[in-house]
């Protein structure tokens, strides 16, 4: 943040006031890095009415210079790694990353295919994973929430990488 030579104590409250913005109004834009689409329709189910993502306050960008959090889907292929790794770098900081599905978390069936280069986590740093093929808009939510629980309490993100086992054991029902 630029020093905007007020007091120490304008500036935390200025720093207050963009933390609680951030956390209950974060825009998202979204990136298919290579997937089937299975993951894309459950991502804009959880923006329809019926599940509603925007009563988080989570709405969906058209630039990356707008949004707070990247929600990336599929594995990364050799055409997309550089787009991804472009659009990771215009969003402003803090940004925030969201692997949705098994491609994006392990590669999925695409893993080892001779145009794809892997997970998403080996390109870009990811701050938040919800598994499954394709997860559920339960699932996608639950991921969101779980990001901006953390971004509330202080804590960095949770970025553990969901083991293969997990990942097959996984059922968003029980959500």
């Amino acid at each position: 943040m630029t020093n905007l030579n007020l007091s120490d104590e304008w500036n935390g409250i200025l720093l207050k006031l963009k933390k609680w913005a951030r956390i209950n109004s974060p825009w998202a834009i979204h990136y298919n890095s290579g997937s089937c689409n299975g993951c894309d329709i459950e991502i804009l189910a959880t923006l329809t009415p019926r599940y509603d993502a925007e009563r988080l306050g989570v709405k969906l960008q058209g630039s990356p210079r707008h949004a707070d959090v990247l929600i990336c889907t599929g594995p990364v292929t050799l055409q997309s790694r550089d787009r991804l790794r472009r659009i990771y770098e215009q969003m402003p900081d803090p940004k925030f990353v969201v692997a949705v599905g098994s491609c994006a978390i392990s590669g999925g069936v695409f893993q080892g295919c001779y145009n794809v280069v892997g997970h998403i986590d080996e390109v870009i740093p990811v701050d938040a994973y919800v598994p499954g093929c394709p997860p559920r808009p339960e699932a996608i939510i639950d991921g969101l929430v779980k990001l901006l629980t953390a971004l509330k309490q202080g804590d960095p993100p949770p970025t553990e990488r969901p083991t293969e086992l997990e990942l097959e054991n996984y059922d968003a029902a029980t959500i």
